[in-house]
């Protein structure tokens, strides 16, 4: 294969697509997050700086090498591609990544609140944890030296004050992993907000993982000691002051 070569049209309209969906869930706004996936033969084709994604043209997915060279495109690559690039160093079983800023998820970020509590089966079978890697200013070498440990171990987690990164072996399954863990943090707000989040204890961790289809039953991927002191009350006392600011608006 020519290692200079266009994407395919079809890779193109993956691309689009993915982009589209991220737009339409509200996931990211303007020209935020980007998209990459590793190719047959080793490149990388990733979106374009400054390109918005949920209006991707055809020309806005480029292709580059494992050393970030540019070998086809008229625009550079993202400027979050050392991100990409190390994660994809460091998995090589992963070919396809999504980087987002959903709303929830990103305020569990900027409260340096991960979500790695046993709480919802699907989320556990599923995702495990989602982990907070260290704050990294973007465009820089800091943020992919901090998250690279956390990359090991994880296909979905949380940049500190910076949004989501969800891997996958395609683009449409990081993408996935990005809606899920969106939607998990709309319900882990919400029961935050009613005052209570309940755990799932490791004996019934235990018995959900022995139904799964790798059944790892000794091997909990997610926490189950008692929620962190005070949290349920703060949220609490946080939702009451945003329904009296709601109320005194006349919402």
């Amino acid at each position: 294969m020519n290692r200079s070569m266009p994407p395919t049209a079809a890779q193109v309209r993956l691309f689009q697509e993915v982009g589209q969906r991220l737009d339409r869930k509200g996931m990211i706004a303007a020209n935020d997050g980007n998209l990459s996936w590793r190719d047959a033969d080793g490149t990388i084709l990733i979106t374009a700086t400054g390109a918005r994604k949920g209006y991707l043209g055809t020309d806005e997915v480029v292709r580059i090498d494992l050393n970030g060279e540019l070998l086809f495109g008229k625009r550079p690559p993202s400027s979050e591609l050392a991100m990409h690039l190390a994660i994809l160093r460091v998995r090589p079983d992963v070919r396809a990544i999504v980087h987002a800023h959903p709303a929830i998820a990103t305020g569990f970020a900027v409260a340096r609140r991960p979500m790695d509590q046993c709480v919802l089966p699907e989320i556990i079978l599923t995702l495990g944890s989602v982990p907070i890697a260290p704050y990294g200013t973007p465009g820089t070498d800091e943020l992919p030296r901090g998250i690279e440990p956390v990359a090991r171990e994880h296909d979905v987690f949380l940049l500190a004050n910076h949004g989501a990164v969800a891997l996958g072996p395609d683009l449409e399954e990081a993408y996935f992993r990005m809606e899920r863990v969106e939607h998990t943090a709309r319900i882990l707000l919400v029961s935050q907000m009613l005052g209570r989040t309940h755990q799932l204890s490791g004996e019934q961790v235990s018995r959900l993982l022995a139904t799964g289809p790798d059944p790892q039953p000794d091997a909990l991927p997610c926490r189950v000691d008692s929620a962190v002191p005070g949290a349920d009350s703060e949220a609490a006392r946080i939702a009451s002051m945003v329904t009296e600011v709601l109320r005194a608006r006349g919402f």
